[in-house]
């Protein structure tokens, strides 16, 4: 089989692999070079295209090598280096995972895998505000990506809700393109490193703290939203043409506790110091775990979640 994007193996057909590396972000790629450099026969599997959240991000300032790039443009670097090695087998969801003795059977919308390690790599999903008007106007003036739909809204006014360091990078976007945004940020302060704040300083972009959106209200398509002042309890309301929400993110680690793998509270995995989790050949990488965050340190956790799956298969 030529190596490289693929829409891999039809219904009927399963396919035997070393590992199976679920997550076609920066760990799951990272994950696929170092074991197929280390000599296991793998598989990076994704329910989307390959890149994962970082492929959302409007710059990278702090990846190493690079002063400055487009996250979607790191995003086809990573994809077209990974592919030189392993196959990537992209829009294709994982649909379950069962254990036959020693061996994981992973059934895909379009056929399976027999693997004697998995890897997860699945990273995380934009949370959610859970507020009227959220979900009837996504779509419709709500959006979860800067990159994807900040160019519907230019010279027009946003909400960026959620001031944190995703939040203020997605703002700094919006203006740098033609767009006026205001942030409202919960927490009665600045929520972003002082490198961002000053950089909202500079471009004029407001930064609302201590504000609560309660509900988005429009008609055919976003007209405006409503929150409280928490300071004093006062409802005021906001005419905009498109709300952004960046308030956090939820690990998509569902498949993983299915066959027993501990999450923590908050249900991201738990791993050891070598990504390895509860369960025997089974392994975690990149946000998913809580503990990567960065681009970088997902791809080192990457490639010792390969390294370690690559120890543990050679004791069988």
């Amino acid at each position: 089989m030529e190596i490289g994007f693929v829409l891999p193996t039809t219904s009927s057909e399963t396919k035997e692999v070393d590992v199976a590396i679920i997550g076609a972000g920066p760990a799951g790629l990272s994950a696929g070079i170092y074991a197929k450099r280390a000599g296991l026969n793998a598989v990076v599997i994704d329910k989307g295209n390959a890149g994962g959240l970082a492929e959302e991000a409007p710059f990278v300032e702090n990846y190493l090598g690079y002063k400055g790039i487009k996250g979607e443009e790191l995003a086809k670097i990573f994809k077209a280096h990974a592919s030189e090695y392993i196959e990537i087998s992209e829009r294709n969801e994982v649909r379950e995972i069962t254990k036959e003795d020693e061996v994981f059977i992973i059934s895909t919308e379009r056929g399976k895998y027999k693997a004697k390690a998995i890897i997860f790599a699945t990273g995380t999903t934009h949370k959610t505000l859970g507020i009227p008007g959220e979900k009837e106007f996504f779509g419709k003036g709500v959006s979860y990506c800067v990159t994807c739909d900040g160019y519907f809204f230019r010279g027009k006014k946003v909400a960026v809700i959620g001031g944190g360091n995703s939040g203020a990078i997605a703002a700094i976007y919006l203006k740098d393109i033609g767009v006026e945004p205001i942030i409202f940020e919960f927490m009665p302060k600045y929520m972003c490193e002082a490198a961002y704040r000053d950089i909202i300083s500079q471009r004029g972009i407001p930064y609302l703290t201590n504000v609560q959106v309660l509900r988005i209200e429009g008609d055919t398509k976003v007209r405006e939203i409503v929150y409280r002042d928490r300071s004093t309890g006062e409802e005021k309301r906001e005419s905009v043409d498109g709300v952004f929400i960046y308030v956090g993110l939820v690990p998509m680690s569902q498949l993983a506790k299915k066959l027993g793998v501990e999450t923590d509270s908050k249900g991201y995995i738990k791993v050891d110091l070598n990504m390895r989790t509860n369960v025997k050949r089974i392994y975690a990488a990149g946000d998913v775990t809580g503990t990567a965050g960065q681009i970088i340190i997902a791809a080192g956790q990457g490639a010792k979640a390969a390294l370690s799956a690559y120890e543990d298969i050679m004791l069988l």
